[in-house]
């Protein structure tokens, strides 16, 4: 009997025990992906406005630009491969860039194009290119591999430009920040070889996981919550004299996050517009962006339900009765 009731101890410390340990990384895997959407810190990077951006380039700007002008754009068609030219709809926003930017170098990366780009310079990555389960997955990550070998500025086609890009030309490495949640992939913009797109580009495999939904699988594994995790990623390893671990070279710095923030009341707007996008999403678009918009209170939430389940079953555990039987009394 006594050894009953100490198997019986030994068994609900260790599961009391697995419930610590279960419940302390769950909350900290809520708090890392929390932070995605800048939760309980701002992200990384320094923080400019558009209209910060423009006056430093006209107070007689002495800097010399670092970023190549190219602007980089992808037209992928998904039905026809060999089909390249562009819709109507996206015609005109992606004119106002070439009529902003005389003298700029234009790409548009075509379904073609894009796998060539990867077969040539970077062919230990084709099989993941070609066995994306979603075709936005290939457009995501084909900006990345461009920027990382050309340099320039990537564009999504739902975008415009309404000023002339050269003030940007000056910052080695940025990225779009809505004021809202994750950093944007729409626009991203640097010098060739930049560790930051090094990294975007070395732990695509990696990432390279199925999450079961659709839009958790293309944000999580090439679009926004990605490029974010790799942005803090990159500035966990900087070191304080602009070294990058792992690179070469001590003049990276921290990179710089480019406030374009859609709400009114905001900053003002100077070198981009926005059209109709967001083409790509899926069914559970919808639901997710009402969850993106109360993530603290549903994280808590699924901790807090976490817990209880578990604590309910320790506590159910913890008064089952043995199951043995006593000897008869002899006579």
């Amino acid at each position: 009997m006594v050894g009953q009731r100490v198997k019986k101890r030994i068994v609900i410390i260790g599961l009391r025990l697995f419930a610590i340990s279960a419940l302390l990384y769950t909350a900290t895997r809520i708090v890392i992906f929390a932070q995605l959407f800048g939760k309980f810190k701002d992200h990384s990077g320094i923080r400019l406005t558009q209209e910060e951006i423009f006056e430093a380039h006209n107070l007689s700007d002495i800097r010399t630009p670092v970023v190549p002008k190219i602007i980089h754009q992808v037209f992928h068609n998904w039905h026809d491969a060999t089909d390249k030219p562009l819709p109507a709809k996206w015609e005109s926003t992606r004119q106002s860039c070439i009529d902003l930017n005389p003298g700029w170098e234009y790409k548009l990366w075509t379904s073609q194009d894009s796998r060539t780009l990867i077969q040539l310079y970077f062919p230990s990555f084709l099989r993941t290119y070609d066995g994306y389960k979603y075709p936005i997955q290939r457009v995501d990550v084909v900006k990345y591999f461009a920027l990382r070998k050309y340099g320039g500025i990537y564009i999504d086609l739902d975008n415009g430009c309404s000023a002339n890009l050269e003030p940007l030309t000056y910052y080695p490495a940025f990225t779009i920040d809505g004021g809202q949640g994750a950093l944007s992939n729409n626009i991203v913009g640097g010098q060739p070889h930049h560790p930051f797109f090094v990294l975007l580009t070395d732990n695509l495999g990696p990432w390279n996981w199925n999450y079961l939904l659709p839009y958790v699988t293309v944000m999580f594994a090439s679009g926004q919550w990605y490029l974010t995790a790799i942005w803090e990623k990159y500035h966990s390893l900087l070191r304080d004299d602009g070294s990058v671990e792992g690179f070469k070279g001590d003049s990276w710095g921290i990179l710089y996050r480019v406030l374009n923030d859609l709400r009114p009341g905001a900053d003002r707007l100077i070198f981009f517009t926005q059209a109709v996008g967001e083409s790509w999403a899926d069914w559970d678009y919808r639901l997710l962006k009402t969850i993106g918009d109360y993530i603290l209170l549903v994280v808590l939430s699924a901790w807090l339900a976490a817990g209880g389940v578990i604590w309910f079953y320790i506590r159910r555990k913890a008064r089952r009765r043995p199951d043995f039987q006593y000897e008869p009394m002899m006579a």
